[in-house]
C-alpha cells in the first residue's frame, strides 16, 4: 500500500557498510517511491573520545547488530544493497532471519 493510501510499506535496507553512497540511492529512490525507509543508523563506529573500545567494541557492535535485527522485524520487507551480488557474512545473517521470519527480501543487483 502507498503512503497515499494511507499506510506506507516498511522497507528495512541490509548490506556491506562499504557501500555507504549505494544506501543513499536506494533510499532516496525507495522515499520518493512513497516507502518508509529504515536504513543502518551508521556506517562506521563513531570517534569517542575517551571511550575504551577494547573493553566494550564487541559490545557496541552486538547492540547496534540487534537494533538491525529490530529493524527488519519492523519492516515488511527487506532490501539488499549488494552492488555486484556482494553479500558479506553479516548481510547472510540478516537474509536468513529476513526468510525466517517470512519477510519478502529483494535484490539490488537483481534489478
Amino acid at each position: 500500500m502507498t503512503a497515499d493510501e494511507g499506510t506506507a510499506t516498511v522497507i528495512t535496507l541490509c548490506g556491506s557498510t562499504r557501500f555507504e553512497a549505494e544506501f543513499a540511492e536506494v533510499n532516496q529512490r525507495l522515499t520518493l517511491d512513497g516507502y518508509v525507509v529504515l536504513s543502518l543508523g551508521m556506517f562506521r563506529l563513531p570517534e569517542l573520545p575517551g571511550y575504551d573500545w577494547t573493553a566494550d567494541g564487541a559490545d557496541l557492535r552486538g547492540r547496534l547488530g540487534r537494533l538491525h535485527f529490530q529493524k527488519i522485524r519492523m519492516a515488511d520487507e527487506v532490501y539488499i544493497v549488494d552492488p555486484g551480488g556482494y553479500l558479506g557474512e553479516s548481510t547472510r545473517r540478516e537474509i536468513a532471519y529476513a526468510e525466517s521470519l517470512g519477510k519478502p527480501v529483494r535484490y539490488l543487483s537483481r534489478e
